[in-house]
């Protein structure tokens, strides 16, 4: 699947990404998106369900974090042994108002 926007503030992630093949040189990358900029795109990265309803999808690279892991920003080494296989969603709103 091609993605449309990359959503993550972490450096590393965006690098072990492009290492799995899951996106190019070539995505954007933003690290606090607005509504218009999820709206109806394939997103791969990290977004509140808040605005995650707004995309077309959302796939995530799950992390398995231990405690030692948490708060701190992880090496491309540290990624490559927490990553799990990614997981893509379809988010909808089913009650509310929603915000952008």
């Amino acid at each position: 699947m091609k993605y449309d926007l990359v959503v993550t503030r972490h450096i590393s992630l965006v690098q072990y990404m492009r290492e799995m093949g899951y996106i190019d040189s070539s995505t954007p990358v933003c690290a606090h998106p607005k509504g218009k900029d999820v709206r109806g795109k394939r997103l791969i990265g990290v977004l509140p369900n808040s605005l995650a309803y707004l995309a077309e999808s959302i796939t995530e690279v799950p992390l398995k974090l231990e405690p030692k892991h948490r708060g701190r920003e992880l090496t491309i080494a540290e990624l490559r042994e927490v990553a799990l296989p990614i997981a893509t969603y379809k988010v909808v709103l089913v009650n509310g108002w929603g915000k952008e």
